[in-house]
């Protein structure tokens, strides 16, 4: 007697059937975003079936998380994506393309009858060589300011090349690195508030070192008052959040 543990409509694929389609899915996903890579990468229209809006975006992460996956191979590319841009902010369509590569040419070593255990030891003795290369190559210029703000400028631009803002990469490529250099050392980005505010030029954008408040009192309330009284009170001025012995406000004017 078989018990079936699987649900209704649940397709079962097994050895070379599932494998197979783990590399088509992977391949598929690599395929999709290899076009937005690159200087003249290409921007993607999407549209949504279900709300009809609709996405221009050369970016790997939004285009990936913006697509629904059923193939857990392509689910796992697509979590690559998202660690790259959490941890890292770019490179997110680099990571899926060269993961999706390396399935490809597996494909190939599998067809050669070579284990799969194999291949992944194979890559890992030469993810250690890649590393090993990286750091003969690397420069630390940090004890330099004026290299490492160079330097930090240089990474910027080689980042804005194939986004949207290419064409003021000059630009914002100084505003990006002035923002990360006022956070003297510390990667926590959340220090960096970005305020979008609709209509104006790209070129409007201002990095300006404080907190902005964007905040009305009120509808049509003025945007500006000249020699103005402020009351200055220990508690809650909320009619609800009162409870001082009862107490109220009785207010004969609004104006100044």
């Amino acid at each position: 007697m078989s018990v079936n543990i699987f649900g209704d409509q649940v397709v079962e694929e097994r050895a070379e059937n599932a494998r197979l389609s783990a590399f088509v899915g992977a391949i598929a996903v690599g395929d999709l975003v290899k076009s937005t890579l690159g200087p003249k990468g290409m921007d993607k229209l999407l549209q949504s079936s279900s709300s009809g809006n609709s996405l221009v975006t050369n970016d790997g992460a939004t285009i990936l998380k913006s697509i629904p996956f059923d193939n857990p191979a392509a689910k796992v590319l697509v979590n690559i994506s998202k660690v790259q841009d959490d941890e890292v902010g770019d490179g997110t369509t680099s990571v899926t393309i060269l993961g999706a590569e390396l399935l490809r040419e597996a494909e190939k070593l599998v067809d050669q009858k070579i284990h799969p255990q194999t291949i992944i030891e194979g890559y890992r003795i030469a993810s250690k060589a890649a590393l090993d290369c990286l750091e003969t190559l690397a420069i630390d210029n940090s004890n330099n300011q004026e290299q490492f703000q160079k330097d930090l400028i240089n990474i910027a631009k080689t980042t804005l090349s194939s986004k949207i803002l290419s064409q003021d990469k000059e630009y914002f490529s100084k505003l990006a690195v002035d923002a990360i250099l006022r956070l003297k050392g510390s990667t926590n980005l959340d220090h960096i508030q970005i305020i979008k505010k609709v209509g104006g030029k790209i070129s409007d954008s201002f990095l300006d070192e404080g907190f902005i408040l964007d905040k009305r009192f009120g509808i049509n309330q003025p945007k500006k008052i000249e020699n103005c009284k402020i009351l200055i009170a220990n508690t809650s001025m909320d009619t609800d959040k009162v409870k001082i012995f009862g107490a109220k406000f009785k207010v004969d004017s609004t104006n100044n």
